[in-house]
């Protein structure tokens, strides 16, 4: 008796756009070429950290308070 294979799960994909500059497009196609990687692929690199992590809640110690304005001092 032949073993059914299990469906894939389809995932849903939600699109993010954002701007840049001329200047920002350039030095990211430039950096992506030297790299030898798409501009998506290096984004979501970057990115990962903050795409897997917090799918369920986010840890108290990233909320911010009402004055707090340094957001990303972290990574500086």
């Amino acid at each position: 008796m032949p073993v059914k294979k299990k469906k894939k799960k389809t995932i849903k994909y939600k699109s993010i756009i954002f701007k840049l500059s001329s200047t920002q497009k350039k030095s990211l196609q430039n950096y992506c070429k030297a790299r030898k990687t798409t501009p998506t692929k290096l984004m979501k690199k970057l990115l990962k950290p903050f795409l897997q992590n917090y799918s369920e809640k986010v840890p108290e110690e990233y909320y911010v308070s009402e004055r707090q304005l340094d957001m990303f001092s972290e990574y500086e």
